[in-house]
């Protein structure tokens, strides 16, 4: 202790008013440091949150539902509520840790750490930053709202490998998949110690994390499963195109929550955002139509749909970053491209992504990627921030989409290799001929 510092006790010793008086501003400068949470802004996220769950259950699964024959819709319903539910427990045991949390020397650009597992720190009183210095949201909120992320993304998948796949495939690659591809990606991208986020890639809400991801993985496992009985020679076509519309509104209406929730404040960014989810799906879907037109003489209801979720796939990592004439021009380019690849490129490859995961999300989602660098550019009504150049950030989009292609790639080869190995991939053929509703399940999703 110092001359000064023990004179200056003694004094507080003789009057206590003295240490009120020397405390106040201590009191007040740990206040103004202390982080700000604002009941708007918890309610808005809250919002998104039980907004994205419904673009999963039942949104993504009536969308896939309609879209398979008949004797397989109750399984894909079955699918996609399985992987929601496992993932959540999933996320709270490890996920959100390993996702949000330092990773330590050497693997923290990677991945992060179990400092948090099984919600350990996490109380209602903890909180999460947003992008304003000093706001905060409940951590539970904001664990919350990544868990949903964690949960459609694998659900997303299920519709490359649809008809022909084991329920307990999906289950045990559900688990692994998210531990091993899924979490080091949002770990890289979002968090602030990430690899790709020290990069400077610009994900707004999850092109790279969850589409990209997504179509890869669904790609891959399209073809080491292979095609469905029957694909080329029989009649493949959806059973329900009025449920898979249903699917796709609510879909839209979800993603509201997905790319204007991942501002994480209820601020004139969340609007923005919000705009452009209403604008990019609208381009695309017109763009599909009038190409699809154009190309088969006759626009389609299902064409419309797919191109308008081309397009909330392109605006997601561009949400909050793109003026409103950018999100319309991103939602051209990707209407156009993501039916090329589904139209085009998938027949001339043969491949059978029974759903068009990779065709719309993996497609759409490298379009969304890349487009962020120019649509973001504030030279051109966008909203980066910094020294922004197009050129330097293309480079380091580009770099992101190539980390993400070659991780999910790879990892996925891997991991539907185990799956193999230990439950299986594929039913048998009488099992599928019969459809998986009966031959996994049990049941009908319809009795007449």
């Amino acid at each position: 202790m110092t001359a000064l510092g023990g004179a200056a006790l003694g004094l507080l010793a003789l009057d206590p008013a003295l240490a009120l008086d020397a405390a106040a501003p201590a009191a007040d400068a740990a206040a103004a440091a202390a982080p700000t949470v604002n009941k708007g802004d918890t309610t808005w996220m809250l919002v998104s949150t039980i907004l994205v769950i419904l673009m999963t259950i039942p949104g993504l699964a009536l969308f896939y539902g309609g879209l398979v024959r008949t004797k397989n819709m109750l399984s894909v319903l079955m699918q996609v509520f399985a992987v929601f539910s496992l993932v959540a427990i999933l996320w709270v045991f490890y996920g959100y840790s390993l996702a949000f949390t330092s990773g330590g020397e050497g693997l923290g650009a990677f991945i992060g750490g179990f400092s948090k597992a099984f919600l350990a720190g996490v109380t209602p009183d903890s909180t999460a930053d947003t992008f304003t210095k000093g706001v905060a949201i409940p951590e539970f909120t904001f664990l919350a709202f990544q868990l949903t992320f964690a949960a459609i993304t694998p659900a997303l998948i299920v519709g490359a490998f649809a008809e022909r796949i084991k329920f307990s495939a999906v289950m045990l690659f559900t688990g692994l998949w998210l531990t091993f591809v899924y979490l080091p990606i949002a770990h890289m991208v979002w968090f602030s110690e990430g690899y790709l986020f020290a990069l400077g890639a610009l994900d707004f809400a999850g092109g790279t994390v969850v589409h990209i991801n997504s179509g890869i993985a669904g790609l891959v496992g399209a073809l080491m499963i292979g095609k469905r009985v029957g694909y080329g020679r029989d009649l493949l076509a959806p059973h329900s195109l009025t449920l898979t519309f249903v699917g796709a509104c609510l879909l839209w209406v979800g993603w509201f929550g997905f790319n204007a929730g991942s501002n994480l404040e209820a601020t004139g960014g969340a609007a923005l955002a919000l705009v452009n989810t209403i604008l990019a799906p609208a381009a695309a879907g017109l763009a599909w139509m009038t190409a699809e037109a154009f190309g088969k003489g006759k626009a389609s209801l299902l064409g419309i749909a797919s191109g308008a979720v081309a397009g909330l796939v392109a605006i997601t990592p561009a949400a909050g970053l793109s003026g409103p004439m950018g999100a319309i021009v991103l939602g051209l380019v990707a209407g156009v491209v993501c039916y090329i690849a589904v139209t085009g490129v998938k027949n001339a490859l043969h491949y059978d992504d029974a759903l068009d995961v990779f065709g719309i999300h993996g497609v759409g989602g490298i379009v969304g990627a890349l487009g962020t660098a120019i649509v973001a550019a504030p030279s051109l009504g966008g909203y980066g921030v910094g020294e922004y150049t197009i050129g330097g950030q293309l480079w380091t989009q580009f770099v992101a989409v190539v980390i993400t292609l070659v991780w999910t790639g790879v990892g996925s080869v891997v991991l539907y290799k185990i799956v193999d190995l230990i439950v299986g991939l594929r039913v048998s053929y009488e099992a599928e001929r019969e459809g998986l509703d009966l031959a996994d399940h049990g049941e009908r999703a319809y009795n007449y």
